[in-house]
């Protein structure tokens, strides 16, 4: 059967990599670092997959401008702390390998930065499956579309032959803001009825069911 896709984009947190968790905890440590009330779970989990600035802004509304570097810092301190920690959702690698060797072009947008995602690629092994990646210190943070027209540019592939697949709202606004379909996955940062909102094209509770819908529509 034909492929309906060409291009799958995956987000990294949240989507392959099991760090919602870490990152809520971070934040909510940066905080108390700093003196600051620590928001609640919900708004910490929203800002997962934003760009790092855009993310601290919204879950830290009340810090002022010029103490920004000291939250960021302090937050990398407590992230990367547990950075080793992490773990891919089980069945990641077998998905992306399958897909890989299944002739699809794979490639990663994601808030993360490119020292971080280039470090995560490589600790998880993922590395050589994906042939490009865009991260938050490179475009626009989600949900504008930058990062995946670039994608789709650098692959000279149209936006109805590209998928995204993510598990915020901030990565089904960005494929509708591109002009793309969008998968969504409730096992990570946005409560199903947010994603339920935006209309992907099917909401997969489970990577096993990520992967069967993958097989039977893309």
């Amino acid at each position: 059967m034909a492929k309906r896709f060409e291009l799958l984009v995956f987000d990294w947190d949240g989507t392959l990599l099991d760090s919602a968790g870490a990152i809520v905890d971070a934040i909510k440590a940066a905080c108390r670092d700093l003196d600051l009330p620590e928001p609640p779970d919900e708004r910490a989990r929203h800002v997962i997959g934003l760009g790092l600035g855009d993310a601290l802004r919204h879950a830290v509304p009340e810090l002022s401008e010029q103490h920004y570097p000291q939250m960021v810092d302090r937050y990398r301190h407590h992230y990367l702390s547990r950075d080793h920690e992490l773990q891919l959702f089980a069945g990641a690698i077998e998905l992306i390998a399958e897909l890989s060797e299944a002739g699809f072009l794979l490639a990663v947008a994601t808030g993360k930065s490119r020292m971080g995602l280039d470090r995560a690629l490589k600790t998880s092994g993922l590395g050589r499956y994906f042939k490009a990646s865009r991260c938050a210190d490179e475009c626009f943070s989600k949900p504008h579309p930058q990062m995946l027209e670039e994608l789709m540019l650098e692959f000279a592939v149209p936006p109805e032959r590209t998928l995204m697949i993510g598990d915020t709202t901030h990565d089904l606004q960005m494929a509708r803001n591109a002009g793309v379909a969008a998968l969504a996955v409730s096992y990570g940062a946005h409560p199903a009825a947010a994603l339920d909102a935006l209309e992907p094209l099917a909401r997969l509770p489970k990577v096993e069911e990520l992967a069967a819908w993958l097989r039977m529509h893309a």
